[in-house]
């Protein structure tokens, strides 16, 4: 007969949880990283699911790498996260794309403090809340130049007209960026949602033509010294759209270095 001590403990296996964004944002993070551990609960079910490994250093300090099951699984989500763009989506990562291609640093979906003129003259000035879908901004080193520019993608009508009677929020676009442009999506028989007439003539249109921008009407630059201090403290904790990877900058050029000439 088995002692109380002796007796074996009766244990369950508990089937692994799914792998869920959370998941796959750490993934990208240690993919992206140095690999060093956080040592939470998504840490432990990636170790458990295989998607990373545990590696330790010359110096015995334990990183995190992620395994060739990981990379497949990031790949897989990146797949599906693609396929899941919405229209909207698909045509603001269209328009940051060609803003990074054209030299720009660019950011979708900030949420940017802007000023309002006063309700009436000699009122307070008004601020308010701004999320345009991409802001971008020169790569430059100047600040006077950096030359700020918000762009507004449109693909529904009526989402467009409804825009079009808040002119609060043109106002706070117009704060924000020395240009204001509205990206005109087309309808499902390929026709533009609009023409450029219907858009205020102090915002530039352009209209997304066989998977093309085509400028309709050039947006008036305004004069801008500088950004805001706040502005700069909101694309400081944001992350901007990725650049070219190595591949892509290989089609520029023979891969060769360049002498960069600095005034």
């Amino acid at each position: 007969m088995l002692s109380t001590a002796d007796t074996p403990i009766a244990t369950t296996s508990t089937p692994p949880s799914p792998l869920g964004r959370p998941h796959a944002r750490r993934l990208r993070e240690i993919y992206r990283s140095a690999g060093w551990p956080c040592q939470d609960l998504l840490e432990i079910e990636l170790l458990a699911a295989g998607m990373l490994q545990r590696m330790t250093g010359p110096t015995g300090h334990e990183t995190l790498r992620v395994t060739d099951e990981g990379v497949a699984y990031l790949a897989a989500t990146l797949h599906r996260n693609r396929s899941a763009l919405s229209k909207h989506e698909a045509l603001v990562e269209h328009v940051a794309g060609e803003m990074v291609r054209a030299g720009r640093i660019a950011w979708r979906g900030l949420g940017l403090r802007a000023q309002l003129p006063p309700e009436s003259e000699g009122g307070r000035v008004r601020w308010c809340m701004a999320r345009p879908d991409v802001f971008s901004i020169r790569n430059t080193s100047v600040q006077e130049y950096v030359d700020p520019i918000v762009h507004e993608i449109k693909v529904h009508r009526s989402d467009l007209l409804g825009d079009l009677r808040r002119p609060e929020k043109r106002a706070a676009y117009l704060d924000l960026g020395g240009e204001c442009w509205y990206v005109l999506g087309c309808d499902a028989k390929g026709r533009p949602i609009a023409s450029a007439d219907e858009v205020p003539v102090e915002c530039g249109v352009m209209l997304f033509e066989n998977q093309r921008l085509v400028v309709a009407r050039a947006a008036p630059r305004q004069a801008r010294q500088q950004l805001p201090f706040g502005v700069w403290i909101a694309l400081a904790k944001a992350s901007p759209v990725a650049g070219l990877n190595d591949e892509e900058q290989g089609l520029l050029g023979d891969g060769q270095p360049r002498q960069t000439l600095v005034p």
